[in-house]
Order: structure tokens, then C-alpha cells, then sequence
């Protein structure tokens, strides 16, 4: 049966997350007692917890852009700032677009661009079969296609020269910089999803080199980036024929390179 919480439980969850190093645990204590189904099932999600398991994934769902999507094991985490991407992507999109989710993960950001703009043709992909189990759990209701593959690989050809928006939140940590992440990261999401090579942009290079083929005209690719990367990433775009835009959000952290394909 559902916790019914008291003061006294509730005072206690929030000191037993503050003990462990949970930064806002009046907030989390509400979200575990929300969605834990009985006493026990709290306890045990309070373990996990304190234990340095993300939030996310002891709930087994992130909020995304006002959506609540499903997280599993061995799937990157959906960030807040990663919502800058996708409100970036809606704003250049159309109903009836066709949307191209790359490294999609849980399907976050193809999930909340597909909503914004209401009837599109949804498409993503990953590498890892666990994140594609849990986008498709994510997307099927918006009637999506989830493909798995290394990038362009995975996608039916169909799809050459027919994109009108590409998103990816490509891994992008340099190498030597992961072993800095909070443990959270480190410790409970694939390295795959983090590693970005030896200056972190080794996936998007290969994301811009091989977009063009799958763009239509006048189409747009949105990847995430680091403000300090920015630069360089905008410099891929222009050497493969892609017009670029530099996009921050200093409210999130957050750094968005837009490049724009040419018109015939």
C-alpha cells in the first residue's frame, strides 16, 4: 500500500539524505515518498540512495521538460541543462518535421521536441541496446521509430535526405576529466555515454562528418556541447558544409551548437 507520511518520517528521510550528502533533500524526500509503493519499498529506495545511486534511477523516472520519462539501469541520466536543446530544436521545428534523435539515451530530448511541435516523424538511435529498451518505453507513445546502431549505421535508408531536425547529446567529457565527475555519474552510467575522447569532442566530429547526407535542405543540427569546446565543435560544422550558431544558456550551464544546411 501507497506511505502514507507522517512528520516525523518525513523529518527523519530528510536527515538520513542530508547525511549522505543529498544538497536538496527536503525535495527528494517528497519524490521517494511519492513514488515508493510501501514502507518497505521506501526503505529500500532510501538505501539505494544514500548509496550514491542517482535519484533518477531510484525512481525509475527523471523529469524532462514537464515530462516524466522512464530511466534504467545502464542509461544516461537526462540533465536540466539538456532541455536548452530541446527547446532550441522545438523553436527551429514544424509539425509534420521529421526529428532524428541521436544518441537518444532515454529518448529524452526526441520525446520532448516530438511533443512540443505535435505530429512529427519521430526517429532515434543509440549504440546501446539498454538505452534503446528504454526509449522505445519512452517513445512508443508518440508512435517513434528506435533504432540501434553506431550513429548513422542504425537508421533505415529511407531516411537519407529527409531530416529536418537532428539533435544529439553525443558524449562529450574528455578522457582524462571523467575520473572529476561526481561519483553518481562515474560510478552508475555506462562510460560510453561520458567519453568523449582525448579533448571530448571525438563523437560529434563523427555526428557533424556524417550528418549531411541525412539532412534535408535548409535543415538544422543541434548538438550539445561544453562552453569551452563551443568553438572548436562550430568549426566541424563549418569544415562539413554546415553554417553554424554559437547558443548558451547561462541559467543551465548549457551550450548548444545549431548548424544550418544549405538551401539548393
Amino acid at each position: 500500500m501507497p506511505v502514507v507520511p507522517s512528520a516525523r518520517l518525513r523529518s527523519s528521510l530528510v536527515g538520513r539524505l542530508r547525511a549522505a550528502g543529498c544538497v536538496f533533500a527536503e525535495d527528494e524526500a517528497r519524490l521517494l515518498l511519492a513514488t515508493a509503493d510501501s514502507p518497505a519499498d521506501l526503505a529500500a529506495m532510501t538505501a539505494r540512495r544514500a548509496a550514491g545511486q542517482p535519484l533518477e534511477l531510484v525512481l525509475g523516472w527523471a523529469e524532462f521538460c514537464g515530462l516524466r520519462l522512464a530511466v534504467e539501469p545502464g542509461v544516461f541520466v537526462p540533465r536540466r541543462r539538456t532541455e536548452y536543446l530541446a527547446e532550441l530544436a522545438a523553436g527551429l521545428g514544424r509539425p509534420g518535421a521529421v526529428v532524428l534523435d541521436l544518441c537518444c539515451g532515454t529518448g529524452a530530448v526526441g520525446a520532448a521536441v516530438a511533443t512540443a511541435l505535435g505530429g512529427v516523424e519521430l526517429h532515434a538511435a543509440d549504440l546501446e541496446p539498454a538505452a534503446v529498451h528504454c526509449a522505445r518505453r519512452n517513445l512508443a507513445p508518440l508512435g517513434a521509430q528506435v533504432h540501434q546502431g553506431d550513429l548513422y549505421a542504425a537508421l533505415p535508408p529511407g531516411l537519407r535526405g529527409r531530416v529536418d531536425l537532428l539533435v544529439a547529446n553525443a558524449p562529450y567529457v574528455p578522457t582524462e576529466e571523467i575520473r572529476l565527475l561526481p561519483a553518481e555519474a562515474r560510478d552508475h552510467e555506462p562510460a560510453v555515454t561520458l567519453d568523449g575522447g582525448t579533448d571530448g569532442l571525438a563523437v560529434q566530429r563523427r555526428v557533424i562528418a556524417g550528418a549531411t547526407p541525412w539532412l534535408a535542405p535548409g535543415a538544422h543540427l543541434l548538438i550539445e556541447t561544453g562552453e569551452h569546446q563551443a568553438p572548436a565543435t562550430a568549426a566541424a560544422f563549418t569544415a562539413h558544409g554546415l553554417t553554424p550558431r554559437i547558443h548558451t544558456c547561462e541559467e543551465r550551464a548549457a551550450t548548444v551548437v545549431v548548424g544550418t544546411a544549405a538551401r539548393p
